[in-house]
């Protein structure tokens, strides 16, 4: 392209939020929501100075002279659809999200390209139902000029972009947490940064990690505080991040961070309390000890926190803090060793971890927490079928029963109690109940947060696993797992155009994360866009090294886009791999429900049953909407007490 057709301008694009499911509902209702957004949107353009240059189906991409034009415009028309919406039933409502950036654009025969058009987009899907969302090259410009509040959500990576963006939030004058965005952060959300190994021996990362973990266990504890879980936390290891920057990433108004060392049976601890505004350091001390006392620094630091913050400590919580766990400080560096190769989920490393833990057993019987650390491992190696689930599963049972008659008082096993229930007994109600009692405990446990909304989930309760899967996002706001699980309920829920906009926020964070790519190849695959569904889940095939459990929704895109012979591969590939390693037979009722063979696809669920693995969807799958009414399925559903 000519350099002189290359200028500066600011790019907006809309979305019309729920288009594509509204449209398999009811196309008419559809179509007519389509023309009462084109008929509010396009006056708002000529009103601001904006050329429509094109639709993109649902969308709008619109070109403005200026940044302030273009935010002024964004506002206008959020303001005119919320008055629009006031008297029209929900299905005829327009809710959009739009997409500011400013940058250079190049324009041939009436369009225009450029990476300012595609950043505009990546933005767009950032954007709330009602919202807008900038970059900072628009903020910029407009700061100080704009009457509204505009809010950082700290930088994120956008799909196709090199580089990671400032993105701001619009904040609308009837958002019910203007108050809360436009003010100081909350100083009682914190975040526990990974903790410095300065040891001698490289080898005693573990420790340092360790203490990470466990500092967020006992402040967790603290009802006055939400503590980031460890996940998050985790990708700010060893990155020389501000504290402002991570509190906008986070989300938090404190950060601990520190340094270890430990030399043989000596250690110690520096630790500093900062505020994430301001970068101001509230409270500081460095601890010098015998590993034996390591607990009694714990329980010191949780105090000072809370009275740096002016959290108040109820009896319950002083005597928490208080409670060690174990005396023995062999025991605890097994344990902590554990917890270090648990978190890595790899088969090699769980193996480790499982090692480790009955070490810590063996130097103190009566460790609680080490019985819950194994059971998370047995319940990991079934989950993930690295052993078939009758080998694992009952012994995870055993191991968070043996942990909770030692100590009734932690979340940890009642967590792992709830989640075995669930996924291998089909024990609704007292999976329920274990995991209502985790979260009782230890309000800021992210995993039994993301636990109960598959519990929901799987009983049909789609806005109360909603509802419970927000919040492990919010307590885990880097977490993959729950990222792309928030993405999973939404498709479950059948909110298919949220669902692909919260996989395309999870892979803003990690685009590497295969069982993203995955989950966002299903949706595609249910709503018909079958091209993008085949390439998504071949980068995640290569991404994760050819998996099975990747395989299989291989065979799923391809029975539904109607490649038969294709879908019939596939299932034979994993005919021939059962003769070697486990394969789940879930997977393959998947296939042949897609290509209507229900018969086979019921005999497969039968066998699913008898393996307890991967049913824990099976009421709301839409994979199986097409046996819901046969006899065989309904009798499955019952005997789950689904």
């Amino acid at each position: 392209m000519p350099e002189s057709g290359r200028r500066l301008a600011a790019i907006m694009f809309t979305d019309l939020v729920g288009f594509t499911a509204l449209s398999q509902r009811n196309e008419s209702v559809a179509l007519s929501v389509l023309d009462e957004q084109r008929e509010l949107l396009r006056p708002v353009f000529i009103r601001h100075d904006g050329r429509e240059v094109k639709t993109i189906g649902d969308a709008f991409l619109v070109e403005f002279p200026s940044a302030l034009s273009a935010v002024k415009c964004a506002y206008e028309i959020q303001k005119t659809t919320k008055e629009f919406n006031n008297s029209l039933p929900e299905e005829r409502r327009v809710h959009l999200r739009i997409g500011i950036h400013l940058g250079d654009v190049v324009e041939s025969q009436g369009d225009i390209s450029g990476d300012a058009v595609n950043v505009a987009s990546r933005i767009e899907s950032l954007a709330d139902s009602g919202g807008v969302c900038l970059t900072r090259q628009v903020y910029d410009q407009v700061q100080n000029k704009f009457e509204l509040p505009l809010i950082s959500l700290g930088s994120r990576l956008l799909k196709n972009v090199s580089s990671s963006m400032e993105v701001y939030k619009m904040v609308m004058p009837w958002d019910a947490t203007v108050a809360a965005l436009s003010g100081r952060r909350d100083a009682s959300r914190i975040a526990i940064l990974p903790f410095a190994n300065i040891s001698p021996d490289p080898a005693d990362e573990y420790f340092a990690d360790g203490m990470t973990d466990e500092l967020i266990a006992v402040l967790s504890k603290i009802g006055g505080l939400r503590v980031v879980a460890r996940t998050s936390v985790m990708r700010f290891k060893g990155e020389k991040a501000t504290a402002n920057r991570i509190g906008q990433e986070l989300k938090v108004g404190s950060l601990i961070e520190g340094s270890v060392r430990k030399s043989k049976d000596q250690v110690r601890i520096t630790v500093q309390l900062v505020d994430t505004e301001s970068e101001e350091q509230l409270w500081t001390e460095t601890y010098n000890r015998n590993l034996q006392d390591i607990f009694s620094v714990q329980s010191d630091i949780a105090q000072q926190v809370a009275k740096a913050l002016e959290v108040r400590l109820g009896v319950r919580e002083n005597s928490a803090l208080r409670r060690e766990q174990t005396q023995n400080p062999e025991a605890y560096s097994f344990y902590l060793k554990g917890r270090h190769r648990w978190n890595l989920r790899s088969e090699n490393e769980i193996n480790r971890a499982i090692k480790y833990f009955e070490e810590a057993i063996g130097r103190d019987p009566g460790y609680a927490l080490a019985y819950a650390g194994l059971a998370d491992c047995y319940s990991i190696l079934g989950y993930y079928a690295f052993r078939r689930p009758v080998a694992v599963y009952p012994r995870a049972k055993e191991l968070a029963e043996k942990a909770l008659s030692l100590n009734e008082s932690i979340a940890e096993p009642h967590a792992s109690l709830g989640e075995v229930l669930m996924q291998y007994f089909f024990d609704w109600k007292k999976a329920g109940s274990e995991l209502d009692r985790a979260l009782e405990l230890n309000p800021s446990y992210a995993t039994a947060h993301f636990w109960r909304a598959t519990h929901h989930m799987a009983l049909g309760r789609t806005d109360d696993s909603l509802t419970q899967v927000r919040k492990a996002v919010e307590l885990d706001p880097l977490s993959m797992i729950i990222l792309t699980d928030a993405a999973r309920n939404l498709y479950l829920a059948r909110r298919y155009d949220e669902a692909i906009n919260q996989y395309q926020r999870s892979l803003d964070v990690d685009p590497n994360f295969p069982i993203a790519h995955k989950g966002l190849a299903e949706v595609y695959a249910q709503i018909g866009k079958y091209d993008e569904a085949v390439s998504e889940i071949e980068r995640a095939i290569a991404l994760s090294g050819r998996s099975i459990f990747i395989l299989d929704d291989l065979g799923y895109i391809y029975a539904r886009a109607g490649k038969r012979e294709d879908a019939s591969k596939v299932l034979e590939d994993l005919d021939k791999l059962a003769n070697d390693e486990y394969v789940p037979s879930y997977g393959r009722a998947v296939i042949c429900a897609a290509l209507g063979n229900k018969e086979d696809a019921m005999n497969w669920l039968e066998k699913a049953y008898d393996e307890r693995n991967f049913l824990v969807y099976l009421k709301v799958d839409p994979a199986f909407d097409t046996l819901r009414k046969e006899e065989r399925f309904l009798s499955l559903l019952d005997k789950m007490g689904l």
